[in-house]
């Protein structure tokens, strides 16, 4: 399997691959050339796995003898960062790339990393949205899709690490997966969970609220008290961390079913402030969040 290259005691990233990523990136570049300025930055999390940040979800890396296996990818103009950091840290070869679920900041290098002969593996409803369009865009190209999918759970074994794949409940989106690194005890949770921000309910892409907040505890029946958790952006958290968001999420979505049980517009429970306990925890604005709790359950 040809992933990265090293060449005379140097890395290098193939023709072919720069050929890709040129045809994939040249417009994503020119709508969004502040992309030169980004940076990724590793950190460690425990045993084998770290993670990278930059702009979009959060990296996943396994990093072991055997090889690497990623977790989300970012946006297409990163890749070649990307892989400059992922070599910075190894030399071994990306394994497979896994994705949480189809929004382009997790996997947007999709078709980039194909090239370098990376499979990619995900739920069957992120290959499913990608080949119909996601929220009425054209299909992404077959080379961004998954080729390994799987229904409930998966699981991969590599340098003497157990990962475990499972689908959560239609949370996020409805592809949303949870990726346990049981033997380094670090759990990715994709954008179920995210720090520094009120959930996204995106009810277009199959998200729900009694999904999200299913998604959640089934998040925390799989981790240990001691278990690192990855979130989709923002930083390491620990389950207490996963409670107290769950705690969140319970609360606004039964006071958001109150007001919808009263027939009020979503104008109107949003001026009604269900979020109030919480606005200034520094999560940002709620408007987005209500509005996904409001359309999931208007639509129950």
């Amino acid at each position: 399997m040809r992933t990265i290259q090293e060449k005379g005691g140097n890395w290098m990233v193939g023709s072919s691959l720069a050929a890709a990523i040129l045809l994939v990136t040249a417009s994503a570049y020119a709508q969004n050339d502040d992309f030169a300025s980004v940076q990724i930055i590793p950190h460690d999390i425990a045993g084998k796995v770290h993670y990278l940040e930059g702009r979009g979800g959060n990296i996943g890396l396994l990093i072991g003898d055997e090889g690497v296996v990623m977790v989300d990818d970012q946006f297409a103009p990163l890749t070649d960062k990307i892989v400059a950091a992922i070599r910075a840290m190894t030399d071994k070869d990306i394994r497979f790339l896994i994705n949480t679920h189809v929004h382009p900041d997790h996997t947007g290098g999709n078709a980039n990393f194909a090239g370098l002969g990376v499979p990619i593996v995900a739920h069957d409803n992120v290959r499913n949205r990608m080949v119909q369009g996601i929220r009425g865009n054209p299909p992404e190209p077959v080379a961004a899709r998954p080729i390994v999918t799987y229904g409930d759970t998966m699981r991969m074994h590599i340098d003497g690490e157990e990962i475990e794949i499972v689908k959560a409940p239609p949370a996020h989106t409805d592809g949303d997966s949870l990726i346990f690194f049981k033997t380094s005890n670090v759990m990715h949770t994709g954008d179920v969970f995210r720090t520094g921000a009120f959930p996204v309910i995106d009810t277009a892409n199959g998200g729900t609220a009694k999904g999200t907040i299913a998604a959640l505890k089934l998040a925390l029946q799989m981790v240990e008290p001691d278990t690192a958790i990855l979130p989709g952006h923002g930083q390491v958290s620990t389950p207490a961390d996963l409670q107290k968001f769950l705690d969140m999420v319970v609360d606004v979505e039964a006071r958001v079913s109150a007001l919808v049980d009263q027939g009020m517009t979503l104008e109107q429970v949003i001026a009604a402030k269900p979020t109030a306990a919480y606005d200034d925890a520094g999560l940002g604005s709620p408007e987005r969040f209500i509005t996904g709790l409001y359309e999931s359950l208007k639509g129950e």
